[in-house]
């Protein structure tokens, strides 16, 4: 398996894999997808096998301490110099859910922000995923502002 950061060439494959990921109303579309690789490809992780995406990472920087629901489609809000890596997606195909691909992938983008001088990353979750964050070091900061799609998130931050 090799981790990499998106091209605009994977755009088919990263919406593919977010329409199976996430319900409709939360799952970014293609055009999202498309602004997110044009302003921050870099910050767009993904593990492949083979040639096949299986697991992806994404979301902006910026110096804003909390993940806005504004930050989900407008991705022109990328700092590059900014202080926080947001994270708007932890995705793997089912037939690879459970296998430590996305363990994988969110260990080499927290290492990533390290190195980038970062003060942390933020995600937002849904309460049954509280604990697997937990085990990477972010801490549960209660109920997010974003009410992204619809659902109730938790915030969860990691600071160096």
């Amino acid at each position: 398996m090799n981790i990499r950061t998106a091209t605009m060439s994977d755009l088919d494959a990263v919406t593919a894999v977010e329409a199976v990921c996430f319900p409709a109303a939360e799952a970014a579309a293609r055009d999202t997808m498309k602004d997110r690789l044009l302003h921050y490809p870099n910050h767009f992780w993904l593990l492949e096998d083979g040639d096949q995406v299986v697991s992806f990472v994404n979301g902006l920087v910026t110096n804003q301490e909390h993940l806005e629901d504004i930050m989900f489609v407008d991705a022109s809000m990328h700092d590059e110099y900014g202080a926080w890596q947001m994270i708007f997606g932890v995705d793997t195909i089912p037939k690879y859910q459970r296998q430590g691909c996305a363990a994988r992938l969110l260990r080499y983008v927290i290492e990533a922000a390290r190195e980038q001088g970062r003060m942390g990353l933020v995600l937002t979750c849904k309460d049954h995923m509280i604990h697997y964050y937990a085990k990477f070091g972010f801490v549960d900061e209660g109920f997010s502002r974003s009410n992204h799609g619809g659902a109730v998130w938790h915030e969860m931050r990691l600071t160096f």
